[in-house]
Formats: C-alpha cells, sequence, structure tokens
C-alpha cells in the first residue's frame, strides 16, 4: 500500500484575487464542483492507495477535514505545522509519523493544488514507479513539456524518454530557465518538467536526509516526538519546530542525492500557477468564461465573476485576465500574470486587507461574509453547517440581532435557551453570554444585524468552544 501525503500549507498569492492566505488556492473549486484539494485526494486513493496524511497549517485544519468529509475520503492523519518551513521539514515530519506505523511503507507526496484530468494515467505512473522505490531509489515524476515555459523548474535525463513505462536515471535538476534557453530544451527532448511529486520508501528518505541535511532531523524529530493531540489533529511541537530550517525538498535532499529516477508522464498537467495557466485548462477558442461573464469579439482573454449578481463583460479584448471577486477585481495582461503576487505585496503595504483576507471567512462551524459595513454597523451572512455550534462568548463593544432565514437555530442567551425559526430573530444585549448552534440536518443560515463603537472579530471573549479556540 503507498500512504499519499498531500501537503497543503501555501498561499498561492499568483491567482489573487480568488486565492489569498486566509483562503488559498487548494480549497478552492476553480475548474470543476470539487476543490483542488479535493481532486488531489480523490485521485490517490482507492486500490493500492493507504488513507492520505495531510500535513498542514492551523488555520487550514477544519477545512481539511471537512471537504475530506465532503469527498467521502476519510484521512489517516492531520500533521499541524507551527509555522510554514516549506517542503523539506513537512515532508521530513511526515516520513517520522509514517515510521511509527509503517517503517517499511512507501510514500507518495504531492502537493494538493496541481490539475491531472487523466487520474488512470497518472496512477499507472505511480505504480510503475513502485519497483524503483522499494530498490532504494528517491523517484520523481517528469511532465513530458508541450511549450518552452520559463515558470517551471526542469529534470534533465541522459536521453529522450520512450513510450516505455519505467523510472530511467536522472542526471539533473535545472532551475527555471529564460525564454531561449527552455526552447533549446523543447527541442532537445531529453527534459522534463518538475513537478514536485516523488515516491519513495519511508527508510530510503530517512536516510538520504540523514546524509544530507542532518540538522533537519534533529528539529523535526524533536518535534514529532513532543507533538500533542487536539481534537485529533497533531500538533507538532513549536519550539522545536521553530529550529527547523525553511528550505525546500530540492535544495535540502534531491540536488544532493544520487540515488534518483524519474517516471515521465505524458498526460495533462498544471500546476496552476497563475491565471494564464487557468486560462490554458479552461479557454476554448481562446476565452475562458467563468460565472456570469460575457465575451464580445475578446481573444486570449479570460473574464471570471465569482459572484452571481455581478456581470463581467469584455469587449474586444485581447490577452486579457479579468477576475471579479465582492471585494477586489484583477486585470492584468495575459503575459503578466506572474507579476500578480507584486500586487498582492503592494495591497499589504497599504494594509488593504484584500490583500490576504477572503471574503468569506471560514470557520470550523461554517462560515460568515460581511454585507454591509457602516460607521457603527455591520451586516453579515451567516451559514452554520448541520450539528454544528459557535463558541459559547460575549462581546465588549457591540450588541447583535439576528435573522433566520434558512433553517432552525438554537439560540443561547445568558440563562435562556431557545429554538428560533425561519423569519423569527432574538436580539443579543452588549455583554451577554451567547451561543448559535444549528441542532438540524440542513445549514442554517441567518443575518446578524451588529451595532456599536467596535466590531472587530477581537471583541469576542470565549467561555467554551467546541474546536478549542483561544
Amino acid at each position: 500500500m503507498i500512504t499519499p501525503v498531500l501537503l497543503c500549507g501555501g498561499s498561492g498569492t499568483r491567482l489573487w484575487p480568488l486565492s489569498r492566505k486566509s483562503y488559498p488556492k487548494q480549497f478552492s473549486s476553480l475548474l470543476g464542483d470539487e476543490s483542488l484539494f479535493q481532486d488531489s485526494a480523490r485521485r490517490l486513493s482507492g486500490e493500492g492507495y493507504a488513507k492520505p496524511l495531510v500535513v498542514t497549517t492551523n488555520d487550514f485544519r477544519f477545512i481539511v477535514t471537512e471537504q475530506l468529509a465532503g469527498a467521502g475520503i476519510e484521512a489517516d492523519a492531520v500533521l499541524i505545522e507551527p509555522a510554514g518551513r516549506d517542503t523539506a521539514p513537512a515532508i521530513l515530519a511526515a516520513a517520522l509519523h509514517l515510521a511509527q506505523s509503517d517503517p517499511d511503507g512507501l510514500m507518495l507526496v504531492a502537493p494538493s493544488d496541481h490539475v491531472i484530468p487523466d487520474a488512470d494515467a497518472f496512477s499507472a505512473c505511480v505504480h510503475a514507479a513502485i519497483p524503483a522505490a522499494q530498490e532504494g531509489q528517491l523517484v520523481t515524476f517528469g511532465i513530458s513539456p508541450d511549450r518552452p515555459e520559463t515558470g517551471y523548474g526542469y529534470l534533465e535525463l541522459d536521453a529522450a524518454p520512450t513510450s516505455d513505462l519505467s523510472a530511467l536515471p536522472l542526471k539533473a535538476f535545472v532551475e527555471k530557465p529564460d525564454a531561449e534557453t527552455a526552447a533549446q530544451m523543447l527541442a532537445e527532448g531529453r527534459y522534463l518538467w518538475n513537478a514536485g511529486i516523488f515516491l519513495f520508501s519511508v527508510p530510503t528518505i530517512l536516510e538520504a536526509f540523514k546524509a544530507h541535511a542532518p540538522d533537519l532531523i534533529t528539529a523535526v524529530d524533536a518535534s514529532i516526538n513532543a507533538a500533542t493531540t487536539d481534537l485529533g489533529f497533531i500538533r507538532l511541537d513549536p519550539e522545536a519546530w521553530a529550529s527547523a530550517d525553511a528550505i525546500s525538498i530540492d535544495f535540502a535532499v534531491m540536488e544532493k542525492a544520487d540515488n534518483l529516477s524519474v517516471v515521465p508522464f505524458a498526460g495533462r498537467w498544471s500546476d496552476l500557477g497563475d491565471w494564464a495557466a487557468v486560462w490554458r485548462e479552461t479557454q476554448s477558442e481562446g476565452v475562458s468564461l467563468s460565472g456570469p461573464a460575457t465575451s464580445i469579439d475578446c481573444e486570449n482573454t479570460l473574464l471570471r465573476s465569482e459572484v452571481e449578481s455581478q456581470q463581467i463583460v469584455g469587449i474586444g479584448l485581447e490577452d486579457i485576465v479579468a477576475v471579479a471577486m465582492p471585494d477586489a477585481v484583477l486585470i492584468s495582461h495575459k503575459g503578466r500574470t506572474q507579476e500578480v503576487k507584486q500586487a498582492v505585496i503592494a495591497l499589504k503595504e497599504k494594509q488593504a486587507p484584500q490583500a490576504e483576507a477572503f471574503p468569506k471567512d471560514h470557520r470550523p462551524w461554517g462560515w460568515f461574509e460581511s454585507l454591509v459595513i457602516g460607521d457603527r454597523f455591520q451586516v453579515k451572512r451567516i451559514v452554520v453547517r448541520p450539528g454544528a455550534a459557535l463558541s459559547l462568548q460575549s462581546h465588549h463593544h457591540r450588541s447583535e440581532h439576528w435573522i433566520v432565514v434558512e433553517g432552525t437555530a438554537r439560540v443561547t442567551v445568558d440563562d435562556d435557551v431557545k429554538l428560533v425559526s425561519e423569519n423569527e430573530s432574538v436580539y443579543i444585549p452588549l455583554g451577554a453570554m451567547h451561543r448559535l448552534e444549528n441542532p438540524g440536518k440542513l445549514p442554517m443560515v441567518l443575518i446578524e444585524v451588529q451595532t456599536g463603537s467596535y466590531l472587530g472579530e477581537d471583541d469576542i471573549i470565549r467561555f467554551e468552544d467546541a474546536y478549542a479556540r483561544d
């Protein structure tokens, strides 16, 4: 059995404004009804695969479990990184964790935001790599390039690969090239895109870390040994984790090792690294439309609206990307979408909340969004999942009115507990202890009207919380 290790702690700023620090691209439904994370988990499930091991951050832990449940997949474990340290410490933590339960097992490490439409073909490549991994090889997967791409690293082979599915010797890693070099490598046929997907046995990768990055072993092993369990999540020890270098698996191990193999994959693949990549995956006759979008005489253009009531119309556009969100709009030349991360940096310098905060604030119990914000009031839509409950809390600076518009809420206000149905409302006085629960089997939706001198999310005093938040 192969244990998939899904890495999903990144922020994906080059797909702003859809992807943001608080809700990055792997959890978004960019290409269909399911998220990229759900697609990745489903692709690496079924015959031959064990339950996945997920490595993520504290902010995404409940999103991970909710989306896995939505895909009908149960995780073997969810490891919580105290802070982002790039891929090497994350992969090492997964290997050390698996060493406790499956010390000779195989682990397939994959980012959770890639697009691979032909899951069966990719699975065939994975199984073709098993013999090499069992023989002590560090196997990576290379994508057969179809254009001179400058946004990817490459894998160099001794000769052009054949159509046979087998692991080949890997000659060298090649950093992202310039356009002229990328064109030369494409013409030679000996180079593959580096997908950042790996298959190896637990003993092989641990030996590689001991040989090439021994300092990481000390820090990450201490973090695993001092880990705590919280609501089923495994929290790595933050003090030990802080001493681990932030470094990629390529720099820490792969580029130093001599037991490297690569299995070529000739199918479609994309890391959706920018909006131009999304355009390539979704365009029809040169135009990509998503949501309420209309194109009139446009060429090589992407138009996307994430708001049902917000129409986006392009007229006579060429090589343009336009993405409309409720709180931000991106317009870029299609050839410069790799620079979108510079927009995020600029917005952060201006202290604009849109730089990192997503319009929908996802919480363990559901989500909310602000509909209207005024000087001393705010109107929110709150959606609570079936069986979920907000914390028992109070506020120093605001009172609230709740109006249930779908479902039934169980509302606690100090010592009073009652059911509030559709079209009914309840008032929460300033300072009152209160809780909101959904006792039903369908999502419960309410409109909240806040009034007061300060309406920030940090004006919450929690007394009880099912999700162990501070």
